[in-house]
C-alpha cells in the first residue's frame, strides 16, 4: 500500500491535473441544485445513476494515477449503488430537519473543499474544489443529496454509503492528517443513524424486488 506522503502526493496530482474537470462538476451540481430548487424529481434510478457518476469519476482518476485500490473500491461501490438503485423505489421517508441541514452542510463542504488545490488563490475552491475527483469530497456530496432524499430510499444504500464515508474520514483523519475530513465523518454517522432509524416494513413494502 502507498505511503500516507505517496497518498497525498497522488490527491494533490489529481486536485490540480484535474482543475477543469472539478470545474465541470461544479456547473453540474449547481445545475442539480437549481433543480432541486425547483422541486424536481427523477426515478430513483434515475437519480440514483446521477448520484453513482461522479463516484465512477472519482475511481478513473483514481485509476490515472494507479491508485489501484481506490479506484477498485470506487468501482465496487459504484457498481453496488447502482445494483441497489436498480432494484429500489423511492420510499416516502418524512423529511426532517436536522436531515435537510445535515445535507445541506454535507453539500456545502464538498462544493468548497479546500485541501490539494496548490498554486491557486484560495477563493479558486468555490469552483474548482476536487468533488467528483478525490474521495472524501465526493462522498460528503452523495450523502448530501441522499439526506435530502434523492436517490433511492434504501437502507441498504444509506448504509453502504455510510460504510465508505467512515472508512475514508477515518483515513484521511488518522493517517493524512487532513482533520477537514472530520465533517466527513459526522454526516457518516448522521446518514447511518437515519437508515437504522427506518422501520423495515415501510421499506418493504414500498421496494420493487426484480
Amino acid at each position: 500500500m502507498p505511503t500516507p506522503d505517496e497518498i497525498l502526493a497522488g490527491l494533490i496530482s489529481i486536485t490540480n491535473r484535474g482543475f477543469i474537470f472539478a470545474v465541470a462538476w461544479h456547473l453540474l451540481v449547481g445545475a442539480g441544485l437549481i433543480a432541486a430548487s425547483q422541486e424536481w424529481r427523477a426515478s430513483a434510478r434515475l437519480e440514483g445513476a446521477l448520484l453513482t457518476a461522479p463516484l465512477l469519476s472519482v475511481s478513473a482518476f483514481a485509476w490515472g494515477i494507479e491508485d489501484r485500490f481506490t479506484g477498485t473500491v470506487f468501482l465496487a461501490l459504484s457498481a453496488a449503488l447502482g445494483l441497489i438503485s436498480w432494484r429500489s423505489n423511492r420510499a416516502d421517508v418524512p423529511r426532517q430537519k436536522w436531515t435537510s441541514v445535515l445535507g445541506v452542510v454535507l453539500i456545502s463542504f464538498a462544493w468548497v473543499y479546500p485541501e490539494f488545490l496548490r498554486g491557486w488563490p484560495q477563493v479558486t475552491s468555490l469552483i474548482a474544489s476536487p468533488m467528483g475527483l478525490i474521495p472524501c469530497p465526493t462522498l460528503a456530496l452523495v450523502m448530501g443529496f441522499t439526506l435530502l432524499g434523492y436517490g433511492p430510499a434504501s437502507r441498504g444504500w444509506a448504509v453502504v454509503l455510510a460504510l465508505a464515508a467512515s472508512f475514508y474520514a477515518g483515513f484521511g483523519v488518522m493517517r493524512l492528517g487532513v482533520k477537514l475530513d472530520l465533517v466527513l465523518l459526522v454526516g457518516a454517522m448522521g446518514l447511518a443513524v437515519r437508515a437504522l432509524g427506518r422501520p423495515r416494513g415501510a421499506e418493504r413494502r414500498l421496494q420493487l424486488v426484480h
